[in-house]
């Protein structure tokens, strides 16, 4: 969470998305100054490893680590092709969106549910059916946020609404269509039941 807060608050910076709202209240730079928004972002991109290596035996730290590290740094190279993309001439619209938002969005969600696996140690087929689960779930958020920016209020998103279009950036009604972005959700949706029912008990779809 806290990295997560990190890229929201360097996101919302006027050389990123220039965001003056964020769950209903001002982003940080307009509460307080661009200088400390930068270095509250920073702050919170380094206490999650000291919380980990300060909590946990050291070869569990270790994979965690690594996964958040991992995570981290995707989600920054997601940002970078959302801002500057930079794509072969050749690559469908599409499999560009896929690109950024794997990265951009869902990377920390499967680094999330992986965490959480490997601290509860989870074996490797275990791991595999709880990362098809996060990589599922981490695509459809952004096909649903991308959906709720063109078609909920600024007051109901507690964000500023149509940002994206205004900005001119792909989302994914823009590259497939509404109806189209629709059906994807309830795909990516049956494919993170797919990875559940794979756990060991069965049971798992009833998480969702």
């Amino acid at each position: 969470e806290m990295i997560h807060c990190f890229s929201l608050i360097h996101d919302h910076l006027p050389a990123m998305d220039d965001d003056d709202m964020r769950r209903g209240r001002p982003t940080l730079h307009k509460h307080t100054n661009e200088a400390m928004a930068i270095l509250a972002g920073d702050a919170l991109n380094c206490l999650p490893f000291e919380l980990i290596t300060g909590k946990l035996p050291a070869a569990t730290a270790g994979r965690i680590v690594l996964e958040l590290a991992t995570a981290t740094n995707d989600m920054i190279a997601g940002q970078v092709y959302d801002t500057l993309p930079d794509f072969p001439a050749d690559m469908q619209p599409l499999k560009r969106l896929q690109t950024i938002h794997r990265n951009k969005t869902g990377a920390l969600i499967r680094c999330a549910c992986r965490m959480g696996a490997i601290s509860a140690g989870a074996d490797d087929a275990t791991l595999a059916a709880i990362t098809r689960y996060g990589e599922a779930i981490g695509l459809m958020f952004q096909v649903v946020d991308d959906l709720l920016d063109i078609t909920q209020t600024s007051e109901h998103l507690g964000k500023t609404a149509g940002k994206d279009v205004e900005q001119g950036k792909m989302t994914y009604p823009s590259v497939m269509g509404i109806d189209a972005s629709q059906a994807e959700v309830a795909r990516l949706q049956a494919e993170a039941h797919a990875g559940l029912d794979a756990l060991p008990d069965g049971e798992g779809v009833q998480m969702l």
